[in-house]
């Protein structure tokens, strides 16, 4: 008899190696079944060239598996390899695909396998850290936005003094500054290492009149109020709404001393992040610039300023006029230019309209990842948008890899996306994507019941493991390669939504209707520690943004950008995130190891990540009740007689990180869990399982 929660196969590294093969190559392939349960394997392996049936041979047995290999050799020609298993045991036939055990011909959850299509490995598993800069943390005073240094969106600048004010809810807040900046976060970065953090992805950063920066006025430099005034002469507006006279803005925002000083601090802020081992992503905003940007120039910012050509709005005779599609000829001062979404104030950039245009954005995306500067990588917003067509779009993306990867083979390419992201996924265009799908959806509606904005509330799919589990693998399977979900950026919240810890209080609103207090009342931390236990555990990129490890909460935006309450931190929901970060760092199979899921009933989560070595087990209870569950732990490859050990168990009262010790029986763990519990146990098959042994090899190393 074959015990189908015995078989297992993906593409990690334990199963094929190696994981990311080139044209040519030769693959070896393994596949684990219950020790004596199989007469044979087969591997049916489908490429570009034949479909053959290869039959495996035995290659090990270990405690009740046995573990069956076969090498297959790559066409040199490439191109894209499917293949599934058989299993079968005298009149018995299992088929085993990327959603398991299977009685049907598997067809569309084969295994995909894309040779020549490699993602940074130290991307994969990395901790992230998202920073929102202007509401992080303010280091140097000077380059702050001064109120009514310039006019933006139906009204002028203003610098916030109040670092605790909440953000205005009605429009204003797009042009409402507290000064946070590229020193503020140098400062932190002693923090930030302290906390785990191996990445940090900035929001966009370069010239730009709002806060989030996605506007961009020059892609060339960081943007001085960011970065560095050292030069700074100029007027504020006071009667007047008409940017030309803005001479202080238009001085600090377009002198080269304080653009290249800003560009060296940008340097500094990647050398010393890199001398902490933390690694530096970019947003970049390629579908879009913004009307300030010098190649329009609606504002005449930069007209008649030496070493700027004319902008397209003044003049049709400018350089950058085929930069933008214009609907009429209507110049001097032409408004009737397609904007993206039709904001006016975010004119779409026409690639194919001028390969000048394309070339010029293509250097920006070699510069910033080359000396000196040494970026290391992209998030790609709206990446799916970039051109007219979905034939440019792929295209230009291509064109995108080959210059980022030949300056720099190790930068990320990480694309906002929303949907199935596979098209883009093939091994020519991006690496990985924000995973929105196959993750914050799921996770979001799984312990809450919430959308991502807080605007709905679905009661039925709290602790609805089913649901959970079904959109978990179907976006899985359907939107990423193993490379691609290694390297996904598994978010809570982020700039765009609300703050999660504000969607455990199910309370649907916005700040524009609610007030901000409603995002904070009510809030569960114990569901926010189940969420963060499992994001810290799940395939992919665990990326916290900024501030909610300290509690911070918050409505969609504005609201999710309240600044970061330094010295009235959330000490003890820091303390976790840190303790949940090492657990995950010093964890391999936390890192690349295999995903499986267990069985522990209704309202219950339970799942493992292993690789032959170690497994970690994580058992969650959304219920509110108390609840005994008894899991097979077989699945993850432990002895049917084993020990685990626990390493983090978070309740409604509070969490604890002291080990304890369970036993397995005859391959079940039997346990109580409480309400809003989580609990992390681990199982080493080398170390000896005391804890003495086990935390001093396993614990405190990062």
């Amino acid at each position: 008899m074959i015990r189908q929660g015995r078989l297992f196969h993906d593409m990690t590294l334990d199963y094929l190696r190696p994981t990311e093969p080139k044209s040519g190559s030769k693959v070896y392939l393994y596949f684990r079944c219950g020790k004596k349960e199989a007469d044979k394997i087969f591997i049916i392996w489908e490429s570009s060239e034949e479909t053959r049936e290869i039959v495996m041979r035995k290659h090990e047995t270990e405690d009740q598996f046995d573990y069956y290999q076969t090498s297959v050799r790559i066409p040199k020609s490439g191109g894209l390899i499917y293949y599934y298993f058989r299993i079968e045991s005298g009149d018995e036939r299992v088929y085993y695909d990327r959603t398991g055990a299977t009685y049907d011909v598997p067809y569309a959850n084969r295994f995909r396998l894309i040779p020549d299509f490699s993602t940074p490995e130290w991307a994969k598993g990395a901790v992230m850290y998202q920073i929102f800069v202007d509401r992080f943390r303010n280091g140097d005073p000077s380059n702050d936005v001064l109120t009514n240094e310039y006019f933006y969106v139906n009204g002028k600048s203003v610098h916030e003094d109040n670092w605790r004010k909440d953000p205005d809810p009605n429009g204003a807040d797009i042009r409402t500054f507290h000064g946070g900046d590229l020193q503020g976060i140098i400062d932190k970065l002693g923090y930030l290492k302290g906390l785990g953090v191996e990445v940090i992805y900035l929001n966009p950063i370069f010239v730009s009149p709002s806060n989030h920066k996605y506007d961009t006025q020059d892609y060339d430099h960081i943007d001085p109020h960011y970065g560095k005034i050292v030069f700074d002469i100029g007027e504020l507006l006071t009667d007047s709404n008409d940017n030309k006279n803005a001479t202080r803005y238009i001085n600090r925002v377009t002198n080269l001393r304080n653009l290249e000083a800003s560009d060296a601090l940008f340097a500094k802020l990647v050398e010393e992040a890199h001398k902490l081992g933390i690694r530096v992503i970019l947003d970049g905003v390629f579908n879009h610039c913004g009307s300030f940007n010098k190649w329009m120039d609606k504002e005449g910012i930069y007209e008649g300023r030496e070493g700027y050509e004319e902008g397209a709005y003044t003049s049709k005779a400018s350089p950058y006029r085929d930069y933008f599609r214009f609907n009429s000829d209507n110049w001097p001062n032409n408004s009737d230019y397609e904007g993206w979404w039709g904001y006016n104030t975010l004119p779409k950039l026409n690639y194919e309209g001028s390969k000048n245009l394309e070339d010029y954005i293509l250097q920006i995306a070699k510069k910033w990842v080359s000396a000196p500067y040494y970026a290391d990588g992209w998030r790609l917003d709206v990446a799916a948008d970039v051109g007219h067509s979905e034939e440019y779009n792929h295209s230009f993306w291509k064109k995108f890899r080959e210059a980022v990867k030949e300056a720099n083979p190790n930068a990320l390419i990480l694309a906002e996306h929303y949907g199935n992201a596979m098209p883009w996924l093939m091994g020519g265009e991006w690496d990985t994507v924000m995973n929105y799908d196959g993750f914050m959806d799921p996770v979001t509606y799984f312990f809450t019941g919430m959308d991502k904005h807080s605007d709905e509330y679905h009661e039925e799919l709290i602790g609805n493991v089913g649901a959970f589990w079904q959109n978990m693998q179907k976006a899985g399977i359907e939107a990423f390669s193993e490379n691609s979900y290694f390297t996904a950026m598994n978010e809570l919240s982020n700039h765009d939504h609300s703050r999660f810890l504000s969607r455990t209080n199910g309370v649907v609103g916005r700040s524009s209707t609610m007030g901000c207090r409603a995002a904070d009342n009510g809030v569960n931390k114990a569901v926010m520690r189940q969420a963060v236990m499992l994001q810290m555990t799940w395939p992919g990129a665990p990326t916290i943004y900024y501030g909610d490890e300290a509690g911070v909460c918050g409505f969609t935006d504005p609201d999710n950008r309240r600044t970061y309450p330094w010295g009235l931190e959330d000490v003890e929901l820091i303390d976790f995130h840190k303790k949940m970060i090492n657990i995950r760092r010093s964890s391999t199979e936390l890192r690349t190891g295999s995903l499986v899921k267990l069985d522990a009933g209704d309202n219950v989560l339970a799942f493992g990540r292993f690789n032959r070595t170690c497994a970690t087990m994580v058992v969650i209870n959304r219920s509110e009740y108390e609840t005994v569950c008894e899991i097979d732990v077989e699945p993850l490859g432990i002895p049917s007689e084993a020990k685990l050990l626990k390493v983090m168990e978070s309740t409604s009262r509070g969490f604890r990180s002291d080990p304890l010790n369970y036993n397995v029986k005859n391959g079940k763990l039997v346990r109580v869990y409480g309400p809003l519990s989580a609990v992390v146990l681990q199982y080493n098959r080398i170390t000896a399982v005391n804890e003495e042994a086990f935390w001093s090899t396993n614990f405190f190393r990062m």
